[in-house]
């Protein structure tokens, strides 16, 4: 029987041990604790008490992050549990299909990278924070290239604007200003996300105290980056904790997110609960407390309009995710009535 209390983590320390990891259910003769750092094409690098090690997927659908039961003993070295995931951040399928992509697990912070070296795109901020307030985690926005903005304040205040319950700081790792400062608001297991160009390479190597990861240069043009981390890797954190830096998000689907949506839009949730129909769309019904809001001031109308937005793609994806669920019993029903049907005919013979 596995006891939590009498082993000894050694380097998983480094990747996020705590000893409230429910491992007694998970460890069995000839397995050992481990967390995942890396996935590649159906194999993954896994970080034990130990050593660092390349194991088999078998069945099981990993991403970075998790914490798993690896047997080392075995040739050749194959995952054998996955434990249930405390925090994940789920992004909809690139190919539109309903079901959900994770891009990373059992999360404590989610630091949000937006460049201010071109106009800060408020919209894109909003629907990463639904993202990282529906995973479970806590957002922090990081406004990279802090050197380069004409207007550091300016930008600063009209993102915390719309990122209610979420620190905002503006950083620039070719100067390391801001940096301490957001190293001394992440805590635990770290996930960098962000566009492709928004530097966070470059972000997470001051965090990481060196060079671990490759940086690129933007587009002249359009000030877009190329993919130079093209997977998701986890790396200790020389304060403590661990990071997870991943490729640029050029799109972002909402998938199962309602309550990051609320999360990130407050204020229209709580005028919501005052509309004069508990349905209210917020769109011409009378007696609209999110549309009166509006018409006084109260609410800019670019914020409303994001909300819509992101409430219309999150229940499109769930209506496609209730429908896939659908069909997929309706085949299960019809598997079980040909096996009846056959049961039956051989009986009657």
């Amino acid at each position: 029987m596995f006891n939590p209390a009498q082993f000894l983590p050694g380097q998983l320390l480094a990747y996020g041990w705590n000893d409230t990891l429910p491992f007694d259910h998970y460890v069995t003769e000839g397995s050992e604790p481990g967390r995942v750092i890396r996935v590649d094409r159906g194999r993954c690098d896994v970080a034990t008490s130990s050593d660092i090690v390349r194991a088999e997927n078998g069945e099981h659908a990993l991403c970075t992050g998790d914490w798993i039961t690896v047997r080392t003993s075995s040739d050749p070295i194959a995952v054998a549990a996955l434990l249930p995931r405390r925090t994940a951040i789920v992004r909809s399928a690139a190919s539109g299909r309903s079901d959900g992509h994770v891009l990373a697990a059992n999360v404590d912070t989610v630091v949000i990278a937006s460049a201010l070296d071109t106009d800060v795109d408020l919209g894109r901020i909003e629907r990463l924070l639904a993202l990282a307030w529906e995973s479970g985690a806590t957002p922090v926005v990081a406004l990279t290239k802090a050197d380069a903005a004409e207007d550091v304040s300016t930008a600063v205040a009209a993102v915390t604007a719309v990122s209610p319950g979420s620190v905002v700081v503006a950083v620039s790792a070719e100067t390391g200003d801001g940096v301490d400062t957001l190293a001394a608001m992440i805590e635990g297991t770290v996930a960098l996300i962000g566009p492709s160009g928004a530097g966070k390479s470059t972000l997470a190597n001051a965090l990481l105290g060196a060079d671990l990861l490759a940086t690129g240069r933007v587009r002249e043009g359009d000030h877009k980056g190329r993919h130079t981390t093209s997977h998701r890797e986890l790396l200790p954190l020389p304060q403590g904790g661990a990071l997870i830096d991943t490729p640029g998000l050029r799109g972002v689907g909402m998938w199962d997110a309602a309550d990051g949506i609320d999360m990130t839009f407050p204020e229209i949730d709580d005028r919501a609960a005052q509309c004069r129909f508990r349905d209210c769309s917020h769109e011409t019904e009378p007696g609209c407390a999110v549309l009166a809001a509006v018409e006084r001031g109260d609410l800019p109308e670019r914020r409303l309009a994001s909300y819509r937005k992101l409430i219309r793609e999150n229940g499109w994806i769930a209506s496609r995710s209730d429908a896939r669920l659908r069909a997929e019993r309706e085949r299960e029903w019809k598997i079980i009535a040909r096996g009846h049907r056959q049961m039956y005919r051989t009986r009657g013979h």
